[in-house]
């Protein structure tokens, strides 16, 4: 395959400011044509790929053509109609956002996902269904974009176009959170069985979705956010980042003790063989019966320093002695390495927000995903370290946001290819690549 091309965005920006400015100027490129259907997004984890499918509905309003049409149909017939692919690969209905709006189209949003110890396969499959002669550019981030660079090339003769992780973590979060309405939660009484209950947070008003009574459709803001916030990205690792407004934001912390230690800890303790099996055997468990406590060094709480007798002074401190181990529990020891993952997570996040004078902590990450027991502890921590002086926020589509970031950095491209053919720049046919 013949080198091509390569312009950054950066590079794409200046001259997108110059043409505003009307400024003459004169450059070549290759393939700054409309970026045709399909529009993907990938983001590939260390241990999920994520991918996401922009479905056009509005077929009646614009135009498309008939390798498009045709295009669309394939795609459909085998992604949409489906909710599982081959061993593996899922396809969150649930998730589905129908009537969403990008770069003019509307269309639908459809999630889909699998381990990335299966992107070989994933490249296979590709492959044999033809997918790949039917979409121009794939645009990608998380380490794997780097990792199957090549196979992707090889196999597919496409181009895996790496966007930056993080900036396209923050656009997918705010991307979603401007479509949708109820993306984001927190939990009131954590972890209390019988009273805990998920309420619908308004980022948007700073409100919670109890008061929606008390505002009219002509005075409600029910899309967007509010500036600054912190976000807890919690994946095999985990990155702590503060916003303070769109694409301004950095990364401040993070721990190497996230999604991928809690899972190492129960293959080795628990003898489990995958992410979902943890989990179910954490439900099961009582972190108390292998813990040492509070109350279990002082005989009561700690009052003179604000701790609960069931607050955790020693993970696993219970276990340490031989004798102690006889009668264990997989499923307690489970629920012990969730306990200590979400402790550590939350302490740090805490101390973030603390630092930058931010209220909003936003958790997100494939670590939460079907694992409602991690995001009630994380809230508890939240409460416990700000002495409820905070709340940590939960997003419906955690996981997802690096893969819906990269769409609409296609979206981007188009606009700036737009832009230039609307000043009368000639674009050829020969496709760029963006970083």
């Amino acid at each position: 395959m013949r080198m091509r091309e390569m312009i950054l965005f950066e590079d794409l920006e200046l001259i997108m400011e110059e043409l505003k400015n009307n400024e003459a100027f004169c450059f070549s490129m290759k393939n700054f044509n409309d970026l045709p259907m399909p529009w993907f997004g990938l983001d590939i984890g260390g241990t999920l790929t994520k991918l996401v499918y922009f479905e056009p509905t509005d077929h009646a309003e614009y135009m498309d053509t008939e390798d498009e049409v045709q295009r669309g149909k394939t795609i459909r017939h085998y992604l949409v109609h489906n909710k599982a692919y081959g061993e593996t690969g899922i396809r969150d209905e649930h998730l589905q956002l129908d009537n969403v709006l990008i770069n003019g189209r509307t269309g639908t949003l459809h999630f889909i996902r699998f381990p990335t110890e299966r992107m070989i396969h994933f490249i296979q499959l590709v492959k044999s269904k033809g997918f790949a002669q039917m979409s121009s550019t794939v645009c990608a981030t998380g380490g794997g974009a780097i990792k199957y660079a090549y196979e992707a090339e090889a196999e597919l003769g496409m181009q895996l176009h790496k966007a930056d992780e993080l900036e396209s973590l923050i656009s997918g979060i705010e991307f979603i959170a401007e479509n949708f309405a109820d993306e984001c939660y927190y939990y009131d009484n954590p972890l209390d069985s019988e009273n805990c209950r998920k309420v619908i947070w308004r980022w948007s008003s700073a409100r919670c979705s109890t008061t929606d009574s008390q505002y009219t459709n002509e005075n409600r803001a029910e899309s967007g956010l509010q500036y600054p916030y912190v976000v807890c990205n919690i994946g095999s690792g985990v990155s702590v980042l503060v916003v303070h407004g769109h694409n301004k934001f950095q990364r401040v912390s993070g721990s190497s003790i996230g999604g991928g230690f809690f899972q190492g800890m129960c293959s080795l303790l628990c003898n489990s063989n995958s992410f979902e099996d943890s989990i179910e055997l954490a439900t099961k468990g009582d972190n108390k019966n292998v813990d040492k406590l509070v109350g279990d060094i002082y005989g009561s709480s700690y009052e003179s320093i604000g701790l609960p007798y069931d607050t955790v002074a020693a993970s696993l401190g219970k276990i340490s002695d031989p004798s102690d181990r006889e009668h264990t529990r997989p499923e307690d020891l489970a629920r012990s390495a969730l306990v200590t993952v979400a402790n550590n997570i939350g302490s740090i996040a805490f101390n973030v927000a603390k630092q930058h004078g931010i209220d909003r902590i936003a958790f997100v990450g494939n670590f939460l995903r079907v694992n409602p027991i991690a995001a009630r502890h994380l809230a508890h921590a939240m409460n416990f370290w700000s002495k409820g002086t905070k709340k940590a926020l939960f997003l419906v589509h955690e996981g997802y946001f690096g893969a819906v970031g990269c769409l609409d950095k296609l979206v981007d491209v188009t606009e700036m290819r737009r832009l230039l053919r609307s000043k009368g720049v000639n674009l050829s046919t020969e496709p760029i690549i963006s970083s």
